[in-house]
């Protein structure tokens, strides 16, 4: 945080805390290339941490009264802010990524193996769409169980019985073929 020691940050933040824009700007002034660079280092992108920095001041602004100085220093907890924004701008991001649509099964085995097992292919049709929708995400897409509820929006234990049944009706279909 550029040259301005804990020490003077602290009756700046106090000032903050009381409304004052021009401490806000100069409190802004000292700390932000350091807390862009932070929120840098954990986004990985120009854009997303300069939101994460942009929402951190707000909250700043809004909490600054809020710091306690027996709880730690005022780089400490600016930095901490800026922390928790970016890790929930990352949260967010895996979030919608989660809601895309699903993919069909032919789309993400870049092998093709999907499409082509015959005895797969027979025997798929006789699962449920949930069924052939959770396992299509579990194995193709790699997703676990909990993210497999979120994408899907039900509950774990339903999203586990429709991967277990839908597991158990292949192998059922597979073994009526085997001699």
């Amino acid at each position: 945080m550029s040259t301005t020691s804990s020490t003077e940050l602290g009756p700046l933040l106090a000032r903050v805390g009381l409304g004052d824009r021009g401490a806000f700007e100069s409190l802004y002034r000292h700390t932000s290339a350091h807390l862009y660079a932070l929120a840098l280092r954990i986004l990985r992108d120009e854009s997303l941490a300069q939101e994460a920095v942009q929402d951190a001041y707000i909250q700043i602004w809004q909490k600054a009264e809020t710091y306690r100085e027996s709880r730690g220093a005022v780089s400490t907890w600016l930095g901490s802010i800026v922390r928790y924004r970016a890790l929930d701008l990352l949260r967010s991001r895996k979030r919608l990524e989660l809601h895309a649509e699903p993919p069909e099964p032919e789309a993400v085995d870049p092998s093709g193996q999907w499409a082509e097992r015959t005895d797969l292919a027979r025997c798929w049709p006789a699962l449920s769409a949930q069924q052939q929708q959770a396992l299509a995400l579990s194995f193709v897409a790699g997703l676990s169980h909990p993210e497999l509820a979120e994408r899907l929006d039900s509950p774990l234990g339903t999203v586990k019985s429709w991967v277990r049944r839908g597991l158990a009706a292949l192998k059922q279909c597979l073994d009526e073929d085997q001699p």
